[in-house]
């Protein structure tokens, strides 16, 4: 891989004077991180310095060299630079800005054939610096296409194939006039030439675009059509042309759906769903014409919903199957939402789904413009295979206790409703809506449901670019999963113990050992294309949660670590974040320099590794007191508690800090007490990821005034 500069113009304050010093300084950040193969070609004159870094790097293996403080605690400079739009604090700089997508869309499914059409209006804001002279729109549909690229990919996924997304017209309108053009499509990427650039710092400009496309089955995964007894389910996301992101990081970005997930700017939705007559549409954001949907009698319930901690059925099982049809109405109704600063919307129709709702403990808000605040609402539809009381009946209750914790323990959710789908079993996010499965019960239903509500704060509030940094959307999630499990009902569900997080004993200092000790696992910081599907959850879930919990509880403590976390969500809520702007904001508000951290666990698959290597009384006393000395033989050096065990079986606990091994990889401990050591032991709570831990324990036989040396039990 050849190393570039690309971009959209941009100012940015250079550190050093001398461009041959900096430039051979980030490639060998990037060789040394993983990010660049060594053979790849780099600039000439960095060779010597590139030839010596290479050699002395520590090679992904099961046997680690020993490790090399300068290189563990070395300054690290982060892949995207400080500058004018993002600060050195990790924070949106003076000159940050963000272009912005309103949608009005209307469209309408025909059950006979499975098909949507639609036709949107996307009004454009270029807040950039930048005349474009081009846009680019996303057709994440044409994922489905026999010709995709994700086709050859990640052929696995993609057993059927539709037409994708057929672009009808486009036109752009601008200054009172409308101008039709041919729109170039490659692949999942759709690009349209203006008639005239676009201006930077606030320009303006429309789009209006009809297509059509075929709904995918249930292979379709984020997207489908989904059997059910009482009728066919119509999950529906992906499903309108959306604007691709142009930022300071890159310009457009525009790379393909290949089968991770999305990255969108923020803006106000219009949307609206023709059905037939029986169908019920929940979606992202608020229904605003109830009266014209609703029956009276549903529309009471809801208001009653409004005002009850429990569950009210807003639909029922026998209101299904007493109006279920032989053939389907010929009439049909319109359901019209609106939602105010979201990425994306998604909806569900069918006539198969029983409905209920109860409120959320939060204060109302106007569910659209002029409209009075209202109760939010917490909301679960799912067919009659989900009804158990182990099963979706405990829907809603999930999601009032995900919304609630999440709101009070990190920032406060923006929409008026969250809604929870029992569908095929998609696992999938959208604002303010998740499609989770019908049959999911006990555990897994709370974890799921628990998980996808997450994404709401991470990626639909923070606005991170899921498609190439899958860890700061899955992994941040699913850090604040694990600690809701802990919270719900004294720990119903607790610990979090799943395919995203300890997934094989649920203890997750054990757990991640199979990653940190597979050379063939990916980094972090890896694309997230290239993360093959087996490593997907190990490390874009797991050990991205992982890392956030080891910060919390080894490295920062709570207090710390929630304020900087907090700081983090409130700065970039509605913005986009890179990895750089959070590493950059937890050292500054975290007040740690933790460069080493974020090189070994997220650049790196390093881990910590110690040994007890000596363990007597102290010398020159009566039998008394403990020296213990200490090896580090990992690259990753957390913090580790050491503790004592004394004759009498009381114990102390001696904390070990990280600066410990930055001159050394040793270090002997004179521990005064009043009687004889018994026994020390490394990490006693096994709450760091020791990758060996036959070494961590360690007894004394005797102890005489002149000491003998113990021996170790593994």
């Amino acid at each position: 891989m050849a190393i570039f500069i690309s971009g959209p113009q941009r100012s940015f304050r250079k550190r050093r004077s001398d461009f041959s010093t900096v430039l051979c300084r980030k490639t060998l950040l990037l060789i040394t991180s993983g990010l660049v193969l060594a053979g790849s070609s780099f600039p000439a004159i960095c060779a010597p310095a590139l030839t010596q870094e290479i050699s002395d790097a520590p090679t992904p293996s099961l046997r680690m060299p020993p490790p090399d403080p300068a290189r563990i605690f070395a300054p690290l400079a982060y892949p995207t630079p400080e500058n004018a739009f993002r600060t050195g604090s990790g924070s949106p700089g003076p000159l940050a800005w963000q272009n912005r997508a309103d949608y009005k869309i209307d469209t309408s499914i025909d059950t006979q054939n499975n098909t949507l059409t639609g036709s949107e209006t996307i009004t454009y804001t270029n807040n950039s610096p930048n005349a474009l002279e081009v846009l680019w729109l996303q057709l994440d549909q044409n994922i489905y296409r026999e010709d995709a690229r994700s086709s050859f990919s990640s052929p696995e996924r993609h057993g059927h194939h539709t037409d994708g997304m057929v672009i009808e017209s486009v036109a752009i309108e601008s200054d009172g006039h409308s101008t039709t053009i041919k729109p170039l499509i490659s692949d999942t990427r759709m690009q349209a030439a203006l008639p005239s650039p676009l201006s930077g710092k606030g320009g303006k400009i429309q789009i209006r675009i009809s297509w059509h496309y075929t709904i995918p089955g249930t292979w379709g995964g984020r997207t489908a059509v989904t059997p059910s007894k009482n009728g066919n389910i119509y999950e529906i996301a992906q499903f309108y042309p959306r604007m691709a992101v142009y930022d300071d990081v890159r310009g457009w970005d525009t790379a393909p759906y290949l089968g991770q997930e999305f990255y969108l700017d923020y803006g106000d939705f219009d949307y609206n769903v023709s059905v037939p007559a029986d169908f019920i549409v929940v979606g992202s954001g608020a229904l605003i014409n109830p009266s014209d949907v609703l029956s009276k009698e549903e529309q009471t319930r809801l208001e009653q919903a409004g005002k009850s901690d429990e569950r009210v059925m807003i639909r029922t099982r026998a209101e299904i199957e007493a109006a279920h049809p032989d053939n389907p109405p010929i009439t049909r109704k319109t359901w019209r939402f609106h939602m105010t600063n979201t990425r994306d919307v998604a909806f569900v129709a069918s006539h198969a789904l029983l409905w209920d709702a109860a409120r959320l403990d939060l204060p109302p808000i106007s569910p659209a413009p002029g409209k009075p605040p209202a109760p939010r609402l917490a909301m679960s539809v799912y067919p009659v295979e989900g009804i158990d009381s182990h099963g979706w009946d405990r829907s809603t209750s999930y999601v009032r206790h995900a919304i609630e914790y999440f709101s009070k323990q990190w920032y406060p959710y923006p929409w008026p409703n969250a809604i929870n789908v029992g569908g095929h079993g998609a696992g999938m996010e959208y604002p303010g809506l998740v499609l989770d499965g019908m049959n999911d019960r006990d555990p897994e239903l709370f974890w799921i449901t628990t998980h996808e509500l997450g994404h709401d704060w991470f990626p639909m509030i923070v606005g991170s670019n899921e498609r190439r940094h899958a860890f700061m959307d899955e992994g941040f999630n699913t850090f604040i999963d694990a600690m809701a499990s802990d919270h719900f009902n004294h720990g119903e569900f607790a610990p979090k113990h799943d395919g995203e997080y300890a997934p094989d004993t649920g203890r997750p200092a054990e757990d991640i050992l199979k990653v940190l000790n597979d050379p063939s696992a990916p980094i972090l910081m890896a694309p997230s294309d290239t993360v093959a599907e087996r490593w997907r959850h190990p490390v874009s879930y797991f050990k991205s949660a992982y890392g956030l919990t080891l910060l919390r509880e080894q490295i920062l403590g709570p207090e710390r670590f929630d304020r900087a976390f907090r700081r983090y969500i409130s700065l970039w809520a509605f913005r986009h974040p890179t990895p750089s702007d959070f590493f950059r904001l937890m050292d500054s508000e975290a007040g740690e320099d933790l460069s080493w951290f974020w090189r070994g666990w997220y650049f790196n698959n390093w881990g910590p590794d110690y040994a007890l290597t000596h363990v007597d009384c102290l010398p020159d006393t009566q039998a008394q007191g403990a020296q213990i000395t200490i090896q580090n033989k990992g690259w990753l050096p957390i913090p580790v508690t050491l503790q004592v065990t004394w004759a009498d079986n009381s114990t102390s606990r001696i904390r070990i800090p990280s600066e410990s091994w930055m001159l050394k990889q040793t270090l002997t401990l004179n521990i005064p007490g009043n009687q004889v050591v018994k026994s020390a032991e490394l990490d006693p709570d096994h709450v760091i990821p020791d990758t060996n831990r036959s070494d961590n324990v360690m007894e004394i036989q005797s102890c005489q005034k002149a000491g003998k040396q113990p021996n170790p039990t593994h």
